[in-house]
């Protein structure tokens, strides 16, 4: 586990120095927004976030949410809602569910609003933070509501350097997160999550068996989904010859009659990451919850 740990690089000492910059800024903030892919909405977190904010209200944004498999984003609103966070379905690309953002605020912080009205501060705006970890599309969403691309993106990670203040309007103000935030990846299951989508790189693990355990994936949750896009499979094979299989639908055979495995697994990553496959969540509330 160490050298899976050390491939994708962990650093123990910039989180370290993105928690203290986050918990200096965070008593003039009255709300953190955490932008997380609703495709792998537990891998795409940094677990220590909530030790890191406490008490202050907090607000999920599941991004790509039309890559995803909408009834099971259904299901994880309604798990955070049971445990007393707000999280709101968003695709930065198209912009869905990017104007319901400055509402949910509003209702999130309405205490906030009253003790403001109540000690005359009518119109001071309020401080929402907003972090993610890299590539889920935090500096994208702060581009789609500020209306104009003022927050670099790029798609890789730890782009984003320095406190950044982004007035939306008279009433919003958005900070995007000093530092950047990193998932741990003690659990295996967390990076290859996050290589499935294209988060980390694909170098960091064996591509065939990463395309392996995407197969496992599908064949349990989306069979149907596979059969559509490669045709009629025999589940009962193992993961191996399952790609072999859908290798030689392809013509992907080399001398011999053999499947270039290699081949078949960048293809179905690509398609998968490509939305080609389908709308798929790999992570359910079930299996966390």
């Amino acid at each position: 586990m160490s050298d899976f740990k050390q491939s994708i690089q962990w650093f123990p000492g910039h989180m370290a120095k993105t928690k203290r910059q986050i918990k200096e800024i965070l008593p003039i903030i009255d709300a953190v927004a955490e932008v997380v892919d609703a495709r792998i909405p537990q891998s795409s977190r940094n677990p220590d976030l909530k030790e890191i904010i406490g008490n202050k209200p907090h607000i999920i944004l599941l991004n790509k949410c039309d890559m995803a498999d909408a009834d099971i984003t259904k299901e994880w609103i309604a798990h955070y809602k049971q445990n007393g966070t707000t999280a709101i379905p968003i695709d930065c690309k198209s912009g869905k569910g990017i104007p319901l953002f400055k509402d949910t605020v509003k209702t999130v912080l309405a205490d906030k609003l009253e003790s403001f009205k109540q000690k005359g501060m009518v119109g001071k705006p309020l401080r929402v933070m907003v972090v993610g970890i890299p590539n889920v599309g935090k500096s994208s969403f702060i581009n789609k509501i500020a209306g104009k691309t003022r927050a670099k993106a790029e798609n890789r990670p730890g782009v984003t350097r320095g406190n950044q203040w982004f007035t939306i309007d008279k009433q919003l103000e958005l900070l995007d997160t000093p530092g950047v935030l990193w998932p741990k990846f003690e659990d295996q299951t967390v990076g290859e999550h996050l290589a499935f989508t294209g988060a980390v790189k694909d170098r960091i693990l064996d591509t065939e068996l990463l395309a392996m355990r995407l197969i496992e994936i599908l064949s349990q949750n989306y069979p149907d989904y596979l059969e559509k896009r490669y045709g009629e499979l025999d589940f009962s094979l193992d993961s191996y010859d399952l790609l072999c299989l859908i290798g030689k639908k392809r013509g992907m055979v080399i001398r011999g009659g053999e499947t270039d495995t290699e081949r078949a697994a960048n293809m179905l990553l690509e398609e998968y990451r490509n939305q080609k496959i389908g709308n798929i969540t790999l992570e359910r509330v079930d299996e966390y919850a």
